[in-house]
Order: C-alpha cells, then sequence, then structure tokens
C-alpha cells in the first residue's frame, strides 16, 4: 500500500498547530518548573554539595532534569493527542479519511516527539543560564534525545490509545514516571547511596536513559555507555511489538 504522505502532513501539522495554540502553557511551565530546580537543588544543595565526579552539582543534574522533561513531555503529548479525538468525537473525521492505521500512528507519534524536542532544546537553553553546561559527545547526546522522544512518544500513544478517561492517562506519568526518574540517579550519582539501594537502584530502566545522557554530557556514567544505548533500543523494539501485536489482532484506532 502506498504511503500517504498528504494525509500523513495534514494529521502531523494539525498536531503541531495545536501546539503553537498553547504555546506558552507548552514551554512557560517546563522553563519554570526547571528554573526552580536550579535554585532549589542547584543552589540550596549545591552548597553543600560542591561537586560530583569533578563536575559542580549544579551542571551534574542537568542532565537528569533534561530526561526528566524528555519522559513526561513525550508520554502527555502523545497520550493527549490521540485521546482528545476520542474524547471530543473528531477521531471519526480521521477515520472517514483515506489514511492507514500506520500513517496514523506515525503521524501522532512524529508530532509528539517533534514536540518534546523543542521543549527540550528550550530546557537545554535555560539551563545554560544557571549553570556551566558542556556537552563532550554532541552527536551521541542528539541520537539518546531522539531515540528517547520517540520511543517514550510511542509509549504515550499506546497510553492514550488504552486510556478511557483523563486519570488513567495520567497514572503512568504522575505515578510511575516521575518517581522512577527521581529514584533513578537525576539528582544524584549512585555510588552515594547505600549498597542495598544501589542493588535495587538497578532495577529502575530510568537509570541507565540518564546515565546515558549524562556519559553524552560529561564523559562519566554509572554503567558502560553501550548499556544505556542497548536499554534504549530495547524498549523501543518492545513498544512497536506491543503496537504491532495490538493493531494485527483489532485492537487499535478504528475501533
Amino acid at each position: 500500500m502506498k504511503f500517504n504522505f498528504q494525509a500523513f502532513k495534514a494529521m502531523y501539522f494539525h498536531e503541531m498547530d495545536r501546539f503553537k495554540r498553547t504555546l506558552l502553557q507548552s514551554l512557560f511551565a517546563p522553563v519554570l518548573s526547571t528554573s526552580l530546580y536550579f535554585i532549589v537543588f542547584g543552589s540550596v544543595i549545591g552548597g553543600y554539595v560542591e561537586n560530583i565526579d569533578g563536575i559542580s552539582y549544579g551542571s551534574y543534574i542537568v542532565p537528569g532534569l533534561l530526561m526528566l522533561t524528555l519522559l513526561t513531555q513525550s508520554i502527555s503529548n502523545t497520550s493527549f493527542g490521540i485521546f482528545f479525538p476520542k474524547f471530543n468525537g473528531t477521531m471519526y473525521e480521521i477515520l472517514a479519511a483515506p489514511i492507514s492505521t500506520f500513517e496514523i500512528v506515525l503521524a501522532f507519534v512524529g508530532a509528539g516527539a517533534t514536540k518534546t524536542l523543542i521543549v527540550g532544546v528550550v530546557i537545554f537553553v535555560t539551563a545554560t543560564f544557571f549553570v556551566e553546561v558542556k556537552v563532550m559527545y554532541p552527536l551521541l547526546m542528539i541520537f539518546i534525545l531522539v531515540l528517547v522522544a520517540f520511543t517514550f512518544a510511542l509509549f504515550g500513544f499506546l497510553i492514550g490509545l488504552m486510556s478511557t478517561n483523563f486519570e488513567q492517562m495520567s497514572i503512568i506519568p504522575t505515578l510511575v514516571i516521575t518517581p522512577m526518574v527521581f529514584l533513578g540517579g537525576s539528582l544524584y550519582s549512585l555510588d552515594m547511596l547505600p549498597e542495598f539501594w544501589q542493588t535495587v537502584t538497578y532495577f529502575n530502566p530510568v537509570v541507565y536513559l540518564i546515565n546515558g545522557l549524562r556519559f553524552a554530557f560529561y564523559g562519566v556514567s554509572d554503567f558502560n555507555v553501550w548499556v544505556s544505548i542497548i536499554s534504549m533500543v530495547g524498549f523501543l523494539i518492545a513498544c512497536v511489538t506491543v503496537v504491532s501485536v495490538l493493531l494485527k489482532n483489532g485492537y487499535n484506532i478504528k475501533n
């Protein structure tokens, strides 16, 4: 079946237009929260913890805060993007159009990832106003940011697809992702934890994402960077597999 680029483009830019209409809300909230993190954690806690692995505390937490934004924004952007048409009934207009399920998924996931990367760039720029930020491996940083944005945008699509109300949609980002980020070394090195909690933290997949991004910034990590990359690619494959199985068995947005 031929790829309907015009239909894909229309849906993609429709989602991006919605982002433009809520631009102040979409950008102001992450910038404000990031600024508060640097004021509270960077200034207050940074006064007690001078540096970690030779890096100032304020600079050390930049990758963790950036990853927190990527994960939450990727999931919320795409889950709301697919759920809202189901909620207000405009999904019927999409279903009436000559567009395949694959093109619908690609449009929503692509738009969600794009919006997340825009917010990520704004957060990165905001961080430079508070602390010194150096990127040792810029290409690796871009690769990780794009990979995480698309992977968790696809994960957000799954959440929006299977949710029946707004409460269900907010459970995973609020009660799962955010705690996992804070418990995943976003604001500290794993070496600072007792041995028992270090072992427990190894079962937190977000740990590997944060350390991969931190390695791209400063060349330091609690794990080999390939462990981080393989874990991200593995989760992407898992998401693609789940989506494929759901669509193949008839559980899709056309039901």
